[in-house]
């Protein structure tokens, strides 16, 4: 095509909306699942891109992460690959019910009926509310407003994504709410359960008290808290003393069920089989042996309550002993103490204690232990870790509740090493990732707990048929037929029953409970990819290629994505994971709302310009962290230069017409093409690798180089339309131009397509990936040029005169001397030399210099 208009002065600013709406316009991105079809599935490169939880507002390490799958996506798609780049978004679960209540400042209350009336007391920060003071809503009313505002945060989210050039596919979009979510997630249990890979269970449950939810494994963080040892007497039943324990938890003394001690414990050995009683509670209790039980720690005797901590559980599992729960599902002391407390000071004791906090009862127990006399000592403080719900602001404590559980492989050997072969067979990117994920499967402790007592969320689609006397029959789970799904049990009924048997002696209850977030989110491939919903789809874009994402997600998003395919299928759900670092600020902590050091990108995006934020990212290899500091984003700024020099340069070289059959005839100019031959070659392959930052650095090398030499060696000849060699320079600048667009493409992605639409037709992102001209040229010749006019500016500047001051003569030593003397010419041409000597030598420099005389 003939040369398009050429801004005067090309600019960033106004590049994001021009070629968002293009794109969007020209469907630039958009899944040709014609094409495909055409291929194969060999032919489509298929992302199961991360679904940003739609709870509050993008940072910057989602431009930082994001930015790097897009990079690799745009390469794909110019490699000519048929891109399924979907985008989702996990609008359910506790954290978009925590901001529901934060900023409508409402509550849900299931047995309040649904308002169609009701307005929201806020629309803004509501945090400053007690709970409260909170109002209470129905389920339905809350539900609503969890539509309502995820909704909201889904549009800023997206647009935020197309400033920052994503180039997904925005036809291809899920909620992790949606009906369509529902039918899936639901369909997928539902298999589950028939092949008995799904299963009930009434056992000890971590418990987030402020949530009221049940919490698995995977979303367990520890946090150091202070505490102290209680030095605690036991009496021995025979009246023959004491016993001392320590425990930083003396209110669950009501909750003993036995004392633990190591079975080499020379000092315990005596004790075992026999029994103790507690102090306050007069409950005789086992002392027993355990491997667990530390010698060194403490007194070397712990005692066993139902349930302290997850050792406790461990405990009480393989010593098969009684449950004595006494912490409610609120983390108040139950008022109704266990049986086994019989007496009545015993009871006296206890009755101190129901409805208090964990920590009123802690204090209450330890003064009732000092009036006893059976409180010994007292520790100074110490800090140790507590389990958390990561996003919770409490301990965790442990509480019996019947939960649903999915298998995973703990209790499983063989279905534990299936999970750690596939991961094997994946690539991992950075590969010591792999390591993270075997650790975590190894060392899984129980199956993967997926209910959750909340209300925004995908219902588990079952009911429970109900005894004579209106009881819960759980050996009689009513299950829907598939083809009616989605199903919500609490509104809808079973097959076989009517809406008036719900509750009801003989009829049914609904369950309550719905799915994990993450019991759905472990379905995104089958989501994006229409299993069971659009086949052809599936078997086109399934196994994904790549699944990108957070190293601190490995043992949740990624482990359960991988247990529900093997379940199912049998197999890995993508050949490849891409797994990003952390960014960090400047003191090298990880960026958190916790910690208050979070940078919102759109700010930056607007400053600096989308593509110099773009290279900042790219700048990272995979696995790496990488700092920021918004008060001096210097790689960002570099980013910013790199793209408006690309802009530049290409306005200059464009200024060169190429004449009709022009070749390539000069030596520096074939060197020139040559040595781009070598970065094509090397940036390639480091993108198939999935080196995102090696890929750019060696490009952004060579194009400085380009710039800063080769530019001003052959422009005199370029502009001199009477040189012999005029044709061949304005040719390879013309090819070296369009293709280092094409390599920087997937990181400069506005600069790269508005420096193409000057001189090409259709989208830069569309076009084929550079491929190695075979320009038979010297890669020497441009390097040895490069260094000697490095020299004739270094004489120059030593003379302290302009480097546009005529050289009379010059003499240039080089160990490449024949190599130099290929492009004597255009070395004359930019140093302004009259007469220039070149002889051989070990290293290059400048041997002697005469300057022209100065004119007045």
């Amino acid at each position: 095509m003939a040369d398009a208009h050429i801004p005067d002065k090309p600019a960033l600013e106004g590049l994001e909306q021009k070629w968002d709406a293009a794109w969007s316009a020209q469907g630039t991105y958009l899944f040709d699942r014609a094409r495909a079809l055409e291929a194969g599935r060999p032919g489509v490169f298929s992302v199961d891109t991360p679904p940003p939880t739609a709870s509050g507002s993008l940072h910057i390490g989602h431009v930082f992460s994001y930015t790097h799958t897009d990079v690799k996506v745009r390469f794909e798609r110019m490699r000519g690959k048929t891109v399924f780049y979907p985008m989702g978004w996990d609008d359910n679960g506790l954290p978009t019910e925590r901001r529901v209540q934060n900023y409508y400042g409402v509550r849900c209350d299931t047995s309040l009926p649904y308002d169609p009336d009701f307005t929201p007391p806020f629309r803004g920060d509501a945090k400053s509310l007690k709970p409260a003071d909170q109002i209470p809503i129905s389920r339905r009313n809350f539900i609503a407003l969890c539509e309502q505002l995820t909704l909201e945060d889904e549009k800023q989210f997206e647009d935020l994504f197309r400033q920052l050039g994503l180039s997904v596919d925005w036809t291809q979009t899920y909620r992790t709410i949606s009906d369509d979510t529902i039918r899936t997630s639901q369909l997928a249990f539902l298999r589950n359960l028939d092949r008995g890979e799904a299963y009930q269970s009434m056992a000890p449950t971590l418990w987030d008290i402020d949530f009221r939810s049940a919490i698995a494994q995977a979303e367990l963080e520890d946090r150091d808290q202070q505490a102290s040892y209680h030095r605690v007497a036991f009496h021995k039943t025979d009246g023959s003393g004491d016993i001392l324990i320590e425990t930083t938890r003396p209110e669950l003394l009501p909750a003993c069920v036995a004392l633990v001690a190591n079975p080499d414990d020379e000092r315990y050995q005596p004790y075992f089989g026999k029994t103790v009683r507690t102090p306050l509670f007069d409950v005789e209790v086992p002392v027993l042996a355990h491997p667990l039980a530390q010698k060194d720690k403490g007194t070397g005797i712990a005692m066993i309550c139902t349930f302290g901590d997850v050792t406790d559980i461990i405990w009480w599992r393989e010593l098969d002993l009684p449950n004595r729960t006494i912490l409610g599902k609120d983390g108040r002391v139950l008022t109704e103490a266990p049986e086994v407390i019989a007496t009545d000071a015993a009871k006296a004791a206890y009755a101190e204690l129901a409805g208090k906090t964990v920590f009123s009862a802690k204090k209450r127990v330890v003064e009732l232990l000092q009036e006893s006399g059976d409180l010994l000592e007292v520790s100074k403080p110490f800090t140790h870790p507590v389990k958390f719900y990561e996003k919770g602001d409490r301990p965790l404590e442990i509480v019996s509740t019947r939960q649903w559980y999915l298998r995973n492989g703990a209790r499983d050997p063989k279905l534990r090493e299936t999970l750690i072969e596939m991961g094997r067979g994946m690539g991992w990117h950075p590969d010591f990732m792999r390591v993270r994920y075997e650790n975590w499967t190894n060392g899984l402790t129980g199956d993967w707990l997926v209910s959750r007592q909340r209300f925004f969320g995908v219902p588990i689609p079952v009911w429970y048929a109900l005894d004579e006397n209106g009881e819960r029959d759980y050996d009689r789970v009513l299950t829907p037929d598939p083809a009616r799904l989605p199903v919500d049990p609490t509104t809808d009924a079973p097959d076989g029953y009517t809406e008036d048997q719900r509750g009801v002696p003989g009829g049914f209850e609904g369950e309550k409970d719905i799915f994990d977030t993450w019991a759905t989110s472990s379905l995104t491939p089958q989501l994006a990819g229409g299993w069971q919903r659009d086949e052809e789809l599936w078997n086109l874009v399934a196994p994904f290629d790549l699944r990108p994402q957070g190293q601190d997600i490995i043992r949740t998003w990624l482990f359960s994505t991988m247990v529900r395919s093997v379940l199912e299928d049998d197999r890995a759900p993508w050949t490849d994971a891409a797994i990003s670092g952390f960014i960090v600020d400047p003191d090298r902590k990880k960026m958190s709302k916790s910690k208050g050091n979070v940078v919102t990108p759109a700010d930056i995006l607007d400053a600096h310009g989308t593509d110099a934020v773009r290279y900042w990212a790219a700048s990272s290899r995979l696995g790496a962290d990488a700092a920021f500091d918004p008060q001096n984003p210097t790689q960002v700024k570099i980013g910013r230069r790199l793209a408006i020099k690309l802009l530049n340069a290409a306005k200059f070289v464009l200024s060169f017409p190429v004449p009709e059959g022009a070749e390539v005839t000069h030596a520096l100019d074939a060197s020139m093409l040559a040595s781009l031959d070598q970065v094509v070659r090397e940036a390639t392959k480091a993108f198939d690798a999935y080196d995102h930052a090696r890929a750019l650095e060696v490009t952004e090398a060579f194009f400085w180089t380009f710039c800063d030499d080769y530019l001003e060696l052959v422009k005199e000849r370029a502009y001199d339309r009477t040189d012999v060699g005029q044709a061949s320079a304005a040719l390879a600048l013309r090819t070296a131009l369009s293709t280092m667009v094409r390599l920087f493409a997937p990181v400069l992605a506005f600069a790269a397509e508005e420096t193409w639409s000057w001189f090409n037709d259709g989208s830069v992102h569309t076009s084929a990936w550079p491929e190695p001209l075979g320009i038979d040229g010297d890669p020497a010749v441009l390097s040895a040029v490069g260094e000697a006019l490095i020299g004739i500016r270094r004489a120059k500047t030593e003379a302290k005169v302009s480097q546009k001051t005529s050289v009379a003569s010059i003499t240039i030593a080089s160990p490449r001397a024949d190599a130099l003397r290929l492009a004597e010419g255009d070395l004359r041409a930019v140093g302004r030399i009259e007469q220039l000597e070149i002889v051989d030598a070990e290293t290059t420099s400048v041997v002697a210099i005469t300057l022209s005389p100065q004119e007045d």
